[in-house]
């Protein structure tokens, strides 16, 4: 079971490319399925990645760019055909709700399962999703329409039982649950046993930050501060700074100066423009800033370990 995969199905921008797909991300969260973005060609990109229909039940659209939500249509009809019957939430600014509507009722008539739109304030850092498993919140980005990223942070697993203590100090079985909590045990003499002694420390949650599109922006640093994983849209080369301010994107060795002064654990580029067949020279740019940035490739599977 995947604990927190990202896989990559997309990596390229609007033109498209027989290097690149458009921008699609899935991350697995012990076997919970979260989609970011929807560009052509997704589905058929899960097809060869082997990842299952069934388990995705939420969509998050960054902007109403059409490298970025193209592909909805054609998966909604395809999950429907599928028999899907649960509900399936799709979060965004607002106007993805006025771009799917009038195709859901032309090409998705009679949907066996709920389509429910939920908006977000693109403009604010606030929480989008909560399940069990994690929290999702929005990073504003700086584009040249409403846009924003998102991170993704897991919830705090329950302390893991120390088994051989539990026995010592004759721990009922009916109050694990509580002890893993974080509940002292008081024995049956009165003695209190610290929560510390009966407990191990569960593994540290993970955060994954998802910026793609967007201009250098460096006030999103205290929102991705530290996070084991940050994919960052790295559209251009140097040689073409101009371009990327023009069209606010962001230049490869702009993404890596975002990584270092956020102090993230690892950064992944992708967005690539389609000028570029040969990307050794978006790594260099990014490793001279941020050693040990990873170039992102469809079909990649990145695990925060």
């Amino acid at each position: 079971m995947a604990e927190f995969d990202v896989n990559i199905l997309g990596c390229g921008s609007a033109l498209p490319t027989t290097r690149h797909l458009a921008t699609s991300q899935i991350i697995n969260l012990r076997d919970k399925l979260y989609m970011i973005d929807c560009g052509e060609g997704t589905q058929v990109q899960m097809r060869r990645m082997r990842i299952k229909f069934s388990r995705l039940n939420h969509i998050f659209i960054s902007h109403l760019h059409g490298d970025h939500c193209f592909g909805l249509p054609g998966l909604l009809s395809t999950l429907g055909m599928l028999g899907r019957n649960g509900e399936l939430v799709i979060h965004g600014p607002k106007e993805i709700e006025d771009y799917m509507r009038p195709i859901l009722a032309i090409f998705c008539k009679g949907l066996p399962y709920e389509v429910r739109f939920n908006p977000v304030d693109t403009y604010s850092h606030a929480l989008v999703m909560e399940d069990r498993s994690l929290c999702v919140y929005s990073i504003p980005l700086k584009h040249r329409i409403p846009c924003c990223g998102y991170l993704f942070v897991e919830k705090q697993k329950e302390a893991h039982i120390i088994r051989e203590m539990t026995d010592f100090y004759q721990v009922p079985i009916r109050m694990l649950q509580e002890i893993k909590r974080g509940a002292d045990f008081i024995t049956p003499e009165g003695e209190v046993v610290p929560n510390a002694r009966l407990t191990r420390p569960a593994i540290p949650p993970k955060r994954y930050a998802y910026c793609s599109d967007t201009a250098f922006n460096p006030n999103i640093i205290p929102y991705i501060e530290g996070v084991d994983l940050l994919y960052h849209e790295a559209t251009f080369a140097e040689c073409d700074a101009p371009r990327a301010k023009e069209t606010f994107h962001s230049t490869a060795r702009q993404a890596a100066e975002i990584a270092k002064q956020a102090h993230v654990k690892k950064l992944v580029i992708g967005h690539y423009s389609a000028r570029y067949e040969e990307l050794s020279i978006l790594k260099k740019e990014a490793d001279e800033i941020y050693p040990g940035t990873i170039l992102g490739s469809e079909g990649m599977v990145i695990s925060l370990t």
